[in-house]
This record gives C-alpha cells, sequence and structure tokens, in this order.
C-alpha cells in the first residue's frame, strides 16, 4: 500500500512540481493550498508524512507546524518544512521548533526525495 504524504503549499508551480515527483515515485498524495482548514483536512485523511511550505500570507509556518503538532492526533505525523526563506543555520530554526525535517527550496529533486524515502521508513 502506497504511502500518502500531505502537500501544504500555496504556490501553483511547486505545488504540481511536488505532486508529480512525489506521485511519480509512488507516494498518494492530498493537496492544500489554503490554511484555514489544514487541521481538519490532516485529520480526515492521516496522512503518513506532510510537507508544509512555511510563506503563506495569512499564517506563517512555524503557527502552523505548531497547530499540527499539538493535536493528539497528528502530532505523530512527520512533518517537513519547506522554505524558499532558507539562510545558513536555519535548519536549526525548523528542526528545534515543531518541524521533523527542512529542505530549501530551490529543493534538489534527489535530496527532495531521499529527505521524504527517510521519514517514511
Amino acid at each position: 500500500m502506497a504511502k500518502t504524504i500531505l502537500i501544504i503549499e500555496d504556490n501553483e508551480l511547486n505545488m504540481k512540481l511536488f505532486n508529480d515527483l512525489l506521485q511519480g515515485n509512488g507516494y498518494d498524495t492530498i493537496q492544500i493550498g489554503e490554511t484555514h482548514n489544514i487541521v481538519k483536512v490532516a485529520r480526515s485523511h492521516m496522512p503518513d508524512l506532510i510537507t508544509l511550505d512555511f510563506c503563506f500570507p495569512e499564517d506563517s509556518g512555524l503557527e502552523i507546524a505548531k497547530m499540527l503538532k499539538s493535536d493528539s492526533e497528528l502530532k505523530k505525523i512527520p512533518l517537513i518544512a519547506l522554505t524558499a526563506q532558507a539562510l545558513e543555520g536555519d535548519e536549526v530554526k525548523f528542526t528545534d521548533g515543531d518541524c521533523d525535517g527542512y529542505i530549501a527550496k530551490p529543493i534538489s529533486i534527489p535530496k527532495f526525495l531521499e529527505t521524504i524515502s527517510s521519514f517514511l521508513n
């Protein structure tokens, strides 16, 4: 049975890229482009992993990560931050917070797939 990944991303091109890469590598995907129902959507699907863009107009990625990880049902699901705002040393900011992993944009496709795989195996 294929693992399911919830992609939380507001940029349509990035959403398509992540979706196509993940589906092309045998994963099922659920896509959400806004932040208002994230916890509800995640709870209804209970994905095996969540990728989270960290730049949304209405909420910060850190706030969204906190919401997801404070939910008793969702806190065990690996949460991978995706951000174009990456600076040297930022990985600590994400992984010391509520994220289990971190990938800088623009992504390296092999590193993206390797990171996803490492959390699902």
